[in-house]
């Protein structure tokens, strides 16, 4: 599906390792985390190793998640002063419906509660997208939609989601997919809210979405299928095509890569496949490493960080390629720049 270009604006973070976009993506960019013992245990009898944003109080469930999600919001706001938020539609994304452990409550109360912490109401065409990682880029394609056919300004596009519950670390622990002492190959869960502010692209600051592809990879992560990593060489491919870009004009990869294997290797063989010129090197970025696998927030939080790198020139390049995909095969893929460098 095509997506015209769209520049994100400005963003809100609420990460492991700070409460802002600022501090967060400081703290990335130095590499830091905040990693520490959970209150839930493995099979194995260890402690879970995390990552919690550390709120005033221990909240939980919806109460926390919508905590994570005020705190970004506000950020978002707070950059557009003059445009009350009943003007603003929010696309806000969260865990997919057969995520293990998924908290009930992640459509109306949710979003519902975050208003209420904010004391505000968005536009009437709103909406919760239950897409797990790759919502964001759903999110990002309907703002889009929003901006060219129906002429509204601005849109906020969310995220947020927690793995630090019960049944969802039993689930991936039964299925050894967290890291422990006992398992390498694994990742480290986490919690995250995230919120861009997107508009059309114009001479201003911010980072322009030039491209977007959509994919389903048939080897999934559980599969038995041998891996070769159709679904996100589509979707990078479609992603360059429609920026008018080849792999050899990207400076940079940033992903949602949080630890297992299975996702070094598709990014690998995607790179493979479709980088026709020799390259030195091609940074890959995963911010999994400072605040873990935070889910329907990744993608929000890995294009704060992009954003950051480039009002703050600290990335490699101008040109940045951002992917992400769900356990049950779904990819989405976009090239990004600087507005101006475009």
């Amino acid at each position: 599906m095509s997506t015209p270009p769209v520049a994100i604006l400005g963003c809100g973070m609420m990460t492991g390792v700070g409460l802002t976009a600022e501090a967060s993506c400081a703290a990335i960019r130095c590499a830091l985390d905040n990693f520490q013992e959970t209150r839930f245990i493995a099979s194995g009898g260890e402690w879970i190793t995390g990552s919690e944003v550390p709120l005033e109080e221990p909240w939980r469930g919806i109460a926390k998640l919508a905590r994570l999600l005020a705190g970004p919001l506000r950020e978002c706001l707070d950059l557009i002063p003059d445009v009350p938020p009943e003007r603003l539609p929010l696309f806000l994304c969260v865990a997919e419906e057969d995520r293990p452990g998924r908290l009930e409550g992640l459509g109306d109360p949710l979003f519902v509660q975050a208003c209420d912490l904010l004391g505000v109401r968005f536009h009437e065409r709103s909406r919760v997208i239950a897409q797990g990682r790759v919502g964001g880029g759903v999110a990002l394609h309907h703002a889009s939609r929003l901006i060219y056919e129906e002429a509204v300004p601005h849109v906020i596009v969310a995220g947020v989601d927690s793995y630090l519950v019960g049944g969802t670390l039993r689930a991936y622990d039964e299925r050894e997919r967290l890291l422990t002492p006992d398992n390498s190959n694994g990742f480290i869960p986490g919690e995250a809210g995230a919120a861009l502010l997107v508009g059309p692209p114009g001479a201003g600051r911010g980072l322009v979405c030039l491209g977007m592809g959509f994919a389903v990879e048939r080897a999934t992560i559980e599969s038995e299928e041998p891996l070769r990593a159709d679904g996100l060489t589509k979707s990078v491919g479609d992603a360059l095509t429609a920026a008018g870009s080849t792999m050899a004009d990207l400076d940079y990869r940033i992903t949602d890569i949080a630890g297992e294997q299975y996702q070094f290797r598709e990014a690998a063989l995607a790179t493979t496949r479709l980088l026709r010129d020799r390259r030195e090197d091609l940074d890959i970025w995963h911010p999994a490493d400072c605040i873990g696998e935070v889910g329907a927030a990744a993608l929000p939080c890995m294009l704060g960080v992009t954003l950051q790198a480039a009002a703050k020139h600290y990335a490699p390049g101008p040109r940045a390629l951002a992917h992400v995909g769900n356990d049950d095969g779904k990819r989405v893929a976009m090239v990004l720049a600087p507005q101006g460098s475009a």
